[in-house]
C-alpha cells in the first residue's frame, strides 16, 4: 500500500499535469482563435493583445512581465505553494503561446468572428477552470480573483468579469472598432460562464459528519491544510453501545474533494456523511445580513 508521502507526491504531479493541460487549452483559445481575428480578451492576455496590436511587441513577453510583478504581491497573501503552481502555469503559457503562433499561421476560422469568439472563449474559460481546480492559476486577474475568493465566497468568474471589463473597453483605443469590443464582451461572458461550470463555483457550503478512530489525526489535518474548524462530538453506537467520537466540519463546496482525500489517506474505513447546507454565516464564510 502506498505511503502518505507517495500519495501526496502523486497528487501534486496530477495537479501539475492538469495545470499544464489547462494552459495549453488557454493558449489554443487565445492564439488560434482570438488573437488572429483581433478579438480582445480580458486579464493580462488582453493587455498583452492590446500591446501587440499597437506595437507588434510579442504577447508572451508582456504577459510574463506583468505576471512577474503580480506574483511578488501574491507571494505574501496566497503563500508559496500557490505561487509555485502559478509560476509553473505562467511558464507553460509563455512557452506554449509562441509555439502555437508559429505552427498555426493565421486563423482556423476566417470571416466568422462570432464562431471564433465562442470557440476561443470556451477554450480559455475551460483552461482557467482546469488550472483553478488543480490549485493553480494563469496569473493576472486570476491572482486577484484567488485573493478575493480566499476571504469572500464570491464566484471566481464574477470577480474576473468585473476586473476585465476595463481591459476589454480599452481595446477600442487600438482597434477603433466597437464591433470588436462587443465581441470582446462576448468572449468575457462566455469564458466566465465556462470557468464557473468547470470549477463548480455555486455559492454553496457543505457539512461533514465523520466517525473514525483516527479522529485526532484527521481533525489536525483539516485544521492545518484547510484552516477549517473541527468540532468533536461524543456519541454512543446504538447497536454496539461503544463510545465514539464524531467530527462536525463546515466547509466550502469546492473543498469537499480535499477533505475526502485527507480522510481516505488517513482512514479509508472512516464513516463519512456529507450534505449541502443553505447558508453558513460567521468567520470564514458569509457575514450575517439582516434587512
Amino acid at each position: 500500500m502506498p505511503t502518505l508521502k507517495t500519495l501526496q507526491l502523486l497528487r501534486e504531479a496530477k495537479d501539475y499535469f492538469f495545470i499544464a493541460l489547462g494552459m495549453i487549452m488557454y493558449a489554443i483559445g487565445w492564439t488560434v482563435f482570438l488573437l488572429p481575428n483581433n478579438l480582445p480578451s480580458g486579464a493580462v492576455p488582453g493587455i498583452a493583445s492590446i500591446v501587440y496590436w499597437a506595437t507588434d511587441f510579442p504577447v508572451q513577453y508582456t504577459y510574463l512581465i506583468i505576471n512577474f510583478s503580480l506574483l511578488i504581491v501574491a507571494l505574501k497573501i496566497l503563500g508559496l505553494k500557490f505561487c509555485i503552481k502559478t509560476i509553473f502555469a505562467v511558464g507553460v503559457l509563455t512557452f506554449a503561446t509562441p509555439v502555437f503562433q508559429h505552427f498555426v499561421t493565421g486563423s482556423l476560422i476566417n470571416d466568422q468572428p462570432f464562431m471564433a469568439c465562442v470557440l476561443g472563449a470556451s477554450f480559455c474559460g475551460a483552461g482557467i477552470g482546469i488550472a483553478f481546480s488543480a490549485n493553480g492559476s494563469t496569473g493576472g486577474t486570476d491572482i486577484i480573483a484567488a485573493i478575493i475568493n480566499k476571504y469572500r465566497d464570491i464566484s471566481l468568474g464574477r470577480v474576473i468579469l468585473i476586473c476585465d471589463v476595463v481591459i476589454i473597453s480599452s481595446s477600442y483605443f487600438v482597434l477603433h472598432d466597437w464591433e470588436k469590443v462587443v465581441y470582446g464582451y462576448v468572449v468575457l461572458f462566455i469564458s466566465s460562464f465556462v470557468l464557473d461550470q468547470v470549477v463548480n463555483s455555486a455559492r454553496q457550503s457543505v457539512q461533514f459528519f465523520i466517525i473514525s478512530n483516527k479522529y485526532e489525526e484527521i481533525g489536525k489535518c483539516i485544521n492545518k491544510d484547510l484552516h477549517r474548524g473541527v468540532t468533536f462530538i461524543d456519541g454512543v453506537g446504538c447497536y454496539t453501545k461503544n463510545n465514539v467520537k464524531m467530527m462536525f466540519v463546515l466547509a466550502k463546496k469546492r473543498e469537499s474533494n480535499t477533505i475526502f482525500r485527507l480522510i481516505k489517506d488517513i482512514d479509508p474505513n472512516a464513516f463519512v456523511s456529507q450534505s449541502a447546507v443553505i447558508g453558513v454565516f460567521g468567520e470564514g464564510f458569509d457575514k450575517i445580513k439582516v434587512k
